[in-house]
């Protein structure tokens, strides 16, 4: 009757529940005595004990005794170590911590990418095809142009941003300029950006993955000048996506590259694709395709501060977009006032030539 036949062992509801017992003092009633399954014509625990253990069917689970099975099948250190597993590690190189892979983010670079208010539609999507380039970058909505620059250190800080790249537009954007700062304490790099394309507008066959890290490529003559490599290590540190970055890919398959011609810096961005897929590992079989945005950047001063300071580097050939409107209105006008003399000139032959028909005709 206490055993059925599917191997379930029941109590009664009133067996399996729990005793309630009242506390308090005084003279109340005394606390009632806990019912036990004997009182209500169960099954003593006991019992099925005594059947569970009878039972060749029922199978039960001896912690020590597990343990100590593990214990036995673990190898010994000799035998760990012989000479018939050559794969294993003798020397535990791959437990020691100077050669363990890093899986934390450590170089924490963060970047801020914002324009002033007014910025054209061209250099708005500037703006975000380099933020679809920087996986770190944080994002801040548009800067007021009457505003003290001081104020973008401030802003850097509160985002927790130790670079800057700062899009300034004048004269409904005709003139913009690229500021490029470390923060808080500098140096500020302040560019002039000429012939942009972005993405979008060149429609190029190129292509990469949202997130992935970039190779930073630079030209020799980068490690030559000193201005230069200065501007090689702000352009590492911004344009860098660290390693192990929560929002980058692990891998790199696109190339930024910075080139030096007619003392411009000249930005380009190409895909990296192997010729066939037995050469994905091989660097000198890669083909490199544009991807975009593409532009010119001439720099026009250093200064050592954020924003601030003293100025450490000033670049001679560069000229304000003022003074180069001004030479072409100059040299315009200079080539109006040689095509007007011209004009006169012949005007004047003409003129000359007429009156000496006249007056042949007249003799006649």
């Amino acid at each position: 009757r206490h055993r059925p036949s599917c191997g379930c062992l029941f109590l009664k509801p009133s067996a399996m529940g729990k005793s309630k017992r009242k506390t308090g003092g005084g003279g109340g009633k005394p606390p009632k005595k806990a019912k036990t399954a004997d009182d209500e014509g169960g099954v003593p625990l006991e019992h099925f004990r005594d059947i569970i253990e009878d039972d060749p069917e029922v199978e039960t689970y001896d912690a020590t005794k597990a343990d100590k099975e593990a214990e036995e099948e673990k190898p010994e250190y000799n035998d760990v170590f012989s000479a018939e597993n050559p794969d294993v590690d003798p020397y535990l190189m791959a437990d020691a911590a100077y050669i363990q892979k890093e899986h934390r983010w450590k170089n924490k670079q963060r970047t801020l990418i914002f324009a002033t208010r007014g910025v054209g539609v061209r250099y708005r999507h500037l703006m975000e095809d380099l933020k679809k380039l920087m996986p770190h970058h944080k994002p801040e909505p548009k800067f007021e142009k009457k505003a003290n620059f001081r104020e973008i250190v401030e802003i850097a800080e509160l985002k927790s941003c130790n670079n800057v790249l700062f899009l300034e537009a004048r004269r409904r954007s005709t003139d913009v300029y690229l500021w490029m700062s470390r923060v808080p304490f500098g140096p500020t790099v302040k560019f002039h950006v000429l012939n942009t394309h972005t993405s979008g507008e060149v429609k190029l066959s190129g292509n990469c993955l949202l997130g992935s890290r970039p190779f930073l490529t630079f030209d020799a003559i980068f490690d030559t000048m000193p201005h230069l490599k200065l501007m090689k290590e702000l352009f590492i540190q911004v344009w860098g996506t660290p390693r192990n970055h929560p929002k980058s890919k692990p891998f790199y398959d696109h190339i930024v590259s910075f080139y030096f011609v007619d003392g411009m810096i000249w930005f380009r961005h190409y895909q990296i694709a192997p010729w066939t897929e037995g050469d994905l590992h091989d660097p000198e079989k890669q083909n490199l395709t544009e991807i975009g945005p593409r532009m010119v950047l001439n720099p026009a001063f250093i200064m050592d501060g954020c924003w601030q300071g003293e100025m450490i580097y000033r670049n001679p050939n560069y000229q304000k977009p003022r003074q180069l409107r001004a030479a072409q209105a100059a040299a315009a006008g200079q080539e109006a006032i040689s095509k007007n003399r011209w004009r006169d000139a012949k005007e004047k032959r003409d003129q000359v030539k007429m009156n000496k028909d006249m007056l042949i005709e007249a003799f006649q």
